[in-house]
């Protein structure tokens, strides 16, 4: 009787299994590609609603919601906050939008960088054209003067890392 109990065990265990699989592959869990573009990914994150706001304002959005791949330090509202005071008001005025425009593409590199590459790196080319500084301090990544505190939050057309602080061009 007990040699028998012990066999119902993993059967029980590999019926288990194989519903929980089908109940994964079913509802679309398997899917490794995530379906949120980088603009709907910072959206529903609830950290980058300044982030949001200004690419808006930039006339950016369907840009980051296109094919991509891109890479985006993502600053969050904390790091906006860190701002000198009027200088995001002054950035969203529709008189200051090609700054604006500077300044967020001074964030987004072309093409898929994850955070294992990223430190690899000395240095990027952003999509405005400057380079950013890289640089690795006791396991903790820089881009210029901004940490980076999240790693490889993937999207559909891209991945975010986030910083704490926004990059200005020169």
């Amino acid at each position: 009787m007990k040699l028998k109990r012990n066999l119902r065990i993993p059967s029980f265990v590999a019926l288990l299994a194989a519903t929980l699989i089908f109940a994964a592959n079913a509802s679309g869990m398997h899917h490794k590609k995530p379906k949120a573009d980088i603009v709907d990914t910072a959206v529903a994150a609830g950290d980058f609603n300044t982030l949001v706001a200004a690419v808006q304002a930039a006339g950016l959005v369907d840009t980051l919601k296109g094919e991509g791949p891109y890479t985006v330090f993502a600053p969050t509202d904390e790091a906006f906050a860190k701002l000198p005071e009027g200088t995001l008001e002054m950035l969203l005025m529709p008189e200051n939008k090609d700054k604006l425009v500077a300044i967020l593409t001074y964030h987004v590199v072309p093409g898929k960088v994850q955070a294992v590459d990223v430190v690899e790196l000395t240095s990027a080319t952003t999509v405005n054209g400057a380079n950013v500084a890289i640089r690795v301090e006791e396991s903790v990544v820089f881009v210029n003067d901004s940490r980076v505190v999240a790693t490889d939050i993937e999207a559909s057309n891209g991945v975010i890392h986030v910083i704490d602080t926004v990059l200005l061009p020169n």
